[in-house]
């Protein structure tokens, strides 16, 4: 019998004081079976930091043919092709040239998924940056999560101040490029 996917529920207020959004919101999040709970945070915390109209959270994982969070504006066109964890460089390709802008989250190491993307033909690949958090620490928050969480998320000056269940956490966000 196949393992369904498991809902997660996040209240979320976020104040991202680089781009001027402060807002409320709730998510929920359908952790597929294959899903670490480190690509789910990841995927929440992309969603927080590229907020704004249009945005969508897909099926991450189960989502073949669409990233893990993407933008659309009001005709349905995609804008944005986000991209959580370590996408191969075909579909960051595919992607790039779908939507107007594309980016990747990750919570693995980047030197690696850089070096993966290196020589590959990516669709303006110097365009696509690449964020990184620190591994251990999105671990340690990852596995505080729980089926109901609420969650604050600050950013300023591209440091990442979470506060889940009371507990506080402060995350360096790192930009590099894919090509």
């Amino acid at each position: 019998m196949a393992q369904t996917a498991t809902l997660h529920h996040f209240a979320i207020q976020l104040a991202d004081m680089d781009r001027g959004i402060y807002e409320s919101f709730e998510l929920r999040v359908a952790r597929q079976p294959s899903e670490t709970a480190e690509f789910m945070l990841t995927r929440v915390l992309a969603y927080c930091l590229e907020y704004q109209d249009g945005i969508v959270l897909t099926e991450g994982i189960a989502a073949v043919d669409e990233p893990a969070v993407m933008v659309k504006d009001l005709t349905g066109r995609v804008t944005a092709w986000i991209e959580v964890g370590a996408p191969d460089p075909e579909r960051l390709h595919r992607g790039a040239k779908l939507a107007g802008r594309a980016a990747v989250y990750t919570h693995r190491d980047p030197g690696q998924l850089l070096a993966q993307y290196a020589g590959q033909r990516i669709h303006r690949a110097a365009d696509i940056p690449v964020y990184s958090f620190e591994r251990n620490l999105i671990g340690g928050i990852a596995g505080k999560l729980e089926r109901r969480n609420s969650l604050s998320v600050t950013v300023t000056e591209r440091q990442l101040y979470l506060d889940l269940g009371g507990e506080n956490h402060t995350l360096a966000i790192t930009e590099q490029r894919a090509g």
